[in-house]
């Protein structure tokens, strides 16, 4: 689907923060299309491409209960952004590369310390250097941590449990990851040779785009209590890092996008976009994908583990002490890019069905089986990142989200593309605007601080009260960012 604007797409308001695409909009369509959002937010995107989206998703086969978009939904490959959908395996579903995206298990995770801000700020010029000169970022980018081809098995099979056992953290660490780390049916032998080498290099590197690396102050505390399960408290420094698999899973998808747009035709599958090209999940292309993209999953787990060791050694260099005493502990680290298999209730009926969620978060409830003990009274941590000149979230998945298939909205959502952001900041500086709001800023490529300013996302406060207002997932803490590294 080229990126244009769509006609006039009906929606039906269910209430301040829900709206319905009916069937009766397109032929094809096997659900509704359900748009989270306020008023604010739906006018921003009413005329966008990503509504007409939601539509096509509406139309894969398999589908169950509704095509849904988080607050942050933006035009994407296939899917939108923010976009969420359930397939049932044994209803003929489908799973599609484009309901996952490029960046397979692109996730944000967030580490605690016990310095207050103040105690640190006199140095954080040299915090934000430091980190800079010692965390690989950019496109393209590798590191220093190799693999063997033997060792980049290892990670595709385990994950963060891979880095862990190298050296690159605690046992903690694994704990506190969504699938602790890693996703079981992890195949390499269907994953190329190019995706394989682009991996070799890249463990322990941010990337471009919209990944970072960032220094943050809480704010405001919204629950005590889930917020001292966390280990969170007013003026406290975080650490937040946003990544994924790097080249190895863009070439994943690449990959599989050409394997199922062939499967598209094997099998008889109509779709309105050949962007959804999809495969049956019981079929051969449909289980070389899964085995595949799960490899790609583990990667990024393990990359983001690396990225926390780098991150602590360079703490440990600045402030003279090891990463234990500065309390530089793991809260949690979630995928928002990545399809799984999960059991809901569907019309009575318990059903484990393939969960897409495309730039969304998920967020479990409280007792959910599979939280950590740690977590289970409050809720999953739900992690949203927002701007470089805003603030970040992290908030706790509730019952509600069972209507979501344990999903919630993953970041801001980008309201223009790189190209209008880099012209909207032309004869403007990002650093010296930032640095005005007590932001220090640094970044690898050309652009990669215009790319990202503030101005070219949704205000991550309005996104999040959608969900908050919704039921999806509750406030508990606001991070506001004070040092940033991007590619």
């Amino acid at each position: 689907m080229s990126k244009q604007l769509t006609a006039e797409i009906p929606l039906i308001k269910i209430d301040n923060y829900r709206w319905e695409i009916p069937t009766s909009y397109q032929s094809g369509m096997r659900v509704p299309g359900l748009i989270f959002a306020d008023q604010k937010i739906l006018s921003a995107i009413r005329h966008d491409p990503c509504l007409q989206q939601v539509a096509n998703v509406a139309t894969l086969p398999g589908i169950v209960r509704a095509s849904m978009a988080m607050p942050d939904i933006h035009w994407g490959y296939g899917f939108p952004i923010g976009g969420v959908a359930a397939t049932d395996p044994n209803a003929g579903g489908v799973i599609s590369p484009g309901g996952v995206g490029y960046d397979i298990n692109c996730g944000v995770r967030l580490c605690r310390t016990n310095f207050q801000y103040d105690e640190i700020q006199s140095r954080m010029k040299e915090l934000v250097g430091t980190l800079f000169d010692q965390i690989p970022c950019g496109v393209g980018g590798s590191g220093d941590i190799h693999v063997s081809a033997k060792e980049e098995r290892e990670v595709m099979l385990h994950g963060a449990g891979w880095a862990v056992k190298k050296g690159y953290g605690v046992a903690e660490d694994v704990e506190h990851c969504e699938a602790r780390g890693s996703i079981e049916g992890a195949d390499p032998s269907k994953t190329s040779e190019r995706a394989r080498e682009r991996g070799a290099n890249q463990l322990g590197t941010l990337g471009s785009g919209n990944h970072f690396l960032e220094v943050q102050v809480v704010d405001q505390i919204y629950d005590e209590h889930a917020a001292g399960v966390m280990g969170l408290e007013l003026g406290q420094v975080t650490v937040m890092i946003h990544s994924g698999s790097r080249g190895f899973g863009y070439q994943v998808c690449e990959d599989f996008l050409e394997v199922t747009r062939q499967a598209l035709t094997k099998y008889d599958i109509e779709v309105p976009d050949r962007q959804l090209a999809s495969a049956p999940i019981y079929s051969p292309e449909g289980q070389a994908y899964l085995g595949a993209m799960r490899c790609a999953a583990n990667y990024a787990w393990a990359n983001r583990q690396c990225l926390l060791h780098l991150a602590r050694g360079v703490f440990e260099r600045v402030f003279k002490m090891g990463w234990q005493k500065i309390g530089m502990d793991l809260i949690y680290d979630v995928a928002h890019n990545i399809a799984k298999f999960e059991t809901y209730e569907v019309d009575g009926k318990q059903k484990i069905l393939c969960i897409h969620r495309k730039g969304a978060t998920r967020a479990f409830g409280p007792n959910h089986i599979e939280l950590p003990e740690k977590y289970r009274e409050i809720g999953q941590p739900v992690i949203i990142p927002g701007d470089m000149g805003r603030n970040s979230y992290v908030l706790v998945g509730t019952r509600g989200s069972d209507e979501t298939f344990g999903s919630s909205c993953h970041g801001a959502g980008r309201m223009m593309s790189r190209a209008a952001a880099v012209k909207m900041m032309r004869g403007r500086s990002v650093e010296k605007e930032l640095a005005e709001k007590g932001v220090i800023a640094r970044g690898r490529g050309r652009h990669a601080l215009e790319e990202e300013h503030p101005q070219a996302y949704k205000d991550v406060n309005e996104v999040v009260d959608v969900v908050d207002h919704a039921g999806i997932a509750k406030r508990v803490a606001r991070m506001r960012p004070v040092g940033v590294i991007k590619g």
